[in-house]
């Protein structure tokens, strides 16, 4: 059995897990950098990590500040430049899971980190997408991790800065894209796959503790189960002790360990 954990801690494991040593993940910063870098230490040995810095199969030691950190750099096999990344890299085919946060999302997976509001006049203006318009294009599946509530999980979002489904259905297909698109969204309460056909999201898996009420209070369109909807397994003992101590060495890197 493993320890108390928080609701963070389900959702970082929870996202962890969806990762193999086989992947080749483009890693976006926060939470995707802490879930992928889990999963490397843990049950993923053989995960190679990449950031739009252009570092191939970097193994951080603490979490990166951001893409330009030189942890990141420092611990990689290579850096290669940012249009070889990109251009053959990722627009290549080569990578196999883009793993990004998201600001707000919608029923169909499409991601805003652009603007609250209209764009012109925005009530919030957003860090914007980097590369991630492009890796949720190329890579060939895409996974989102971000906390729920129904602010950030709406039912259209005000700026698609990454395209997820669209409108839905085929719309993904007709807009000559071949790449799976997001096939997972790891939120501190559950976990969403987008249906067979329509591609709306859908809860698959509830975490430990967590009611469908919450769940439907959290989420900005009515949400709906899958027909078989799961347990998600809680933390192991060894996934929190490895996740804490790199949190624990990412702060104390960083200076923002209590002391």
């Amino acid at each position: 059995m493993s320890a108390a954990y928080t609701a963070t801690e389900m959702m970082t494991v929870a996202a962890a897990r969806q990762l193999s040593s086989r992947d080749v993940c483009f890693v976006g910063i926060g939470a995707p950098s802490a879930a992928c870098n889990l999963a490397r230490l843990t049950h993923a040995p053989g995960l190679t990590l990449i950031y739009e810095s252009g570092t191939i199969g970097t193994r951080p030691d603490v979490l990166p500040l951001s893409i330009g950190d030189g942890e990141l750099c420092e611990t990689a096999r290579t850096t290669v430049p940012v249009p070889e990344m990109f251009g053959y890299w990722l627009q290549g085919g080569r990578i196999s899971v883009g793993f990004l946060g998201a600001a707000q999302i919608d029923r169909f997976a499409n991601i805003n980190t652009t603007v609250i509001g209209a764009y012109a006049t925005p009530r919030v203006r957003l860090p914007g997408g980097g590369g991630a318009p492009e890796i949720s294009a190329f890579c060939h599946r895409v996974f989102v991790i971000a906390r729920q509530t129904a602010r950030s999980f709406v039912t259209k979002v005000d700026f698609i800065t990454s395209f997820g489904f669209g409108e839905g259905g085929d719309h993904r297909r007709r807009l000559g894209m071949a790449t799976a698109g997001p096939t997972l969204v790891a939120t501190d309460l559950c976990l969403m796959r987008p249906e067979e056909g329509t591609r709306e999201l859908v809860v698959a898996s509830i975490h430990p503790g967590v009611t469908r009420e919450q769940i439907v209070a959290a989420t900005g369109w009515p949400i709906r189960f899958a027909a078989h909807v799961a347990e998600t397994a809680p933390p192991t003992a060894e996934e929190l002790a490895v996740l804490r101590d790199m949190h624990a060495r990412t702060a104390r890197a960083h200076g923002t360990a209590p002391g």
